[in-house]
């Protein structure tokens, strides 16, 4: 849990699924193929079978969350998320992964580990939804956001998913 609750990129590209998103089912969609993929390439590069390089994962996390907040001001209403949600799921959960090495724990212990963080990511992300989707059916009551308020929003995801990505370009991995 402590790794999506201080993982601000997850984080952001979380928000930018949850704006786009019209309606509980379109929500539950997007979030399901999301948290499939990143539980799928977690396991496959916790368990050795393949993970690319940090180099190329950090990057295209950030970009992904640049892409999702461009998506949501320009393709607005967002129609079945989950096409979007799904590769970049993939890649996030390669990011998890490296969180995981991070953690040292003794080789037999893998499959318990990897159930558990990948338990703690999803407690944490169901935890981030319910914090976060009630505000914003309130602010959708109110006729600016809809208008105004979702194209600010929207935009600073897209504006900060792009600096990441050129930091994590130009600067190194993160």
């Amino acid at each position: 849990m402590e790794h999506i609750v201080t993982g601000y990129d997850h984080l952001l590209f979380l928000l930018g699924l949850v704006l786009a998103s019209r309606n509980v089912r379109a929500l539950l969609g997007a979030v399901s193929a999301f948290t499939a993929a990143h539980s799928v390439t977690l396991a496959a590069a916790t368990l050795g079978w393949w993970a690319p390089p940090p180099a190329l994962v950090e990057p295209l996390i950030t970009a992904s969350i640049a892409y999702v907040g461009l998506e949501n001001v320009f393709v607005l209403p967002a129609r079945g998320r989950w096409y979007v949600a799904f590769p970049f799921g993939l890649v996030h959960g390669f990011g998890f992964a490296g969180a995981l090495r991070a953690v040292h724990f003794a080789r037999p212990s893998t499959p318990l580990v990897l159930g558990a963080f990948n338990l703690g990511v999803e407690l944490g992300q169901l935890a981030v939804l319910g914090a976060i989707v009630p505000v914003l059916l309130l602010l959708r009551r109110r006729a600016w956001f809809e208008g105004a308020g979702l194209v600010a929003l929207n935009g600073a995801v897209a504006a900060t998913g792009l600096a990441w990505t050129i930091v994590r370009v130009f600067g190194g991995a993160t």
